[in-house]
């Protein structure tokens, strides 16, 4: 099996490559390392892994790469709100336009494994779960692009989309703006955090499972092709302040405080059933509290705040 991994060498793709390895798939990683980051350092002794160092915009090696590709699982973005906002132009080429040349250049025949947000159902209602049916309104520029890629992709064919619930956890190419990162960081180091908007929710994910997940759709792609799938913890429909009171029982110290004025820069708030993809036989493996532990663990070695996409 060969695989082509864009964006291969970042938060995600640092814990998926090594699994594709060890299930025995050629990989492909393509990354331009616009972090500087060597996230896959400890693997890059394997015969079946090879780097190229490229851009997943430009025409050239993509045309080389995606040829004789079992799937294609392009990671490549510019992922989040702020870094969107910050550079708008650069987030359409990235987040759209490079999803747009990898349908110009496979075959019919070629599978794609897409990684959406969850964040593309925006602001939800009270009490109701998002399925996969309900209908998507992304509130961010990034939310848009990726909403606008998974239609893009689907009505092409031959592809899974994944709406990833907010990914957390320890990963060699390490992000600390994701929330539950953040907040665990904060916790340990500053000791506090003022939330705004504290009710707003949710879901979570550990990176582990993330990478799982694509390993099941590759897994089980025939019955599951042509299709969005939520992915995240059904126990962890959370909001700011329920997710503060889980760290807390691992970090006592940790103070939050509520503030009655300010808002949140990022407006989502929704809950999620991740039964659809449930009901193929996918299931988390890592808990949101034994992610906190381990990012405990983790902080212990991190003591630089220059992990974010940002």
């Amino acid at each position: 099996m060969k695989v082509l991994v864009t964006g291969g060498a970042g938060y995600i793709g640092s814990i998926l490559v090594p699994k594709l390895l060890e299930k025995g798939a050629k990989v492909t990683v393509l990354d331009n390392f616009f972090y500087n980051q060597n996230s896959l350092l400890d693997v890059c002794y394997h015969p079946r892994l090879k780097v190229v160092r490229a851009d997943a915009r430009e025409y050239r090696p993509m045309a080389s790469l995606i040829k004789g590709q079992d799937f294609i699982i392009p990671l490549a973005c510019l992922v989040g709100a702020p870094i969107c906002d910050k550079f708008p132009q650069e987030a359409r080429s990235i987040n759209l336009d490079a999803i747009k040349l990898i349908l110009k250049l496979r075959s019919s025949r070629q599978k794609i494994i897409f990684p959406n947000t969850n964040s593309g159902y925006g602001i939800g209602k009270s009490g109701i779960y998002c399925t996969e049916e309900t209908p998507l309104r992304p509130i961010s520029l990034y939310g848009k692009l990726k909403v606008e890629a998974e239609k893009t992709l689907l009505r092409a064919g031959n592809v899974i989309t994944l709406r990833l619930a907010t990914v957390f956890g320890i990963s060699p190419r390490m992000r600390l703006d994701l929330l539950v990162n953040d907040f665990v960081y904060k916790a340990l180091n500053d000791g506090y955090v003022v939330l705004f908007e504290a009710d707003f929710k949710r879901n979570y994910i550990h990176v582990g499972d993330v990478a799982r997940a694509f390993i099941h759709c590759m897994d089980n792609f025939e019955k599951m092709k042509n299709e969005p799938y939520n992915v995240g913890l059904s126990d962890a429909n959370l909001s700011k302040l329920e997710l503060c009171g889980e760290i807390k029982k691992q970090i006592p110290k940790f103070t939050f405080v509520v503030s009655p004025i300010g808002r949140d820069p990022d407006q989502r708030n929704y809950i999620v059933s991740n039964e659809k993809i449930e009901k193929t036989g996918f299931k988390p493996q890592i808990s949101l509290r034994d992610g906190i532990s381990e990012l405990i663990k983790g902080y212990q070695i991190i003591r630089r705040h220059d992990f974010t996409n940002l």
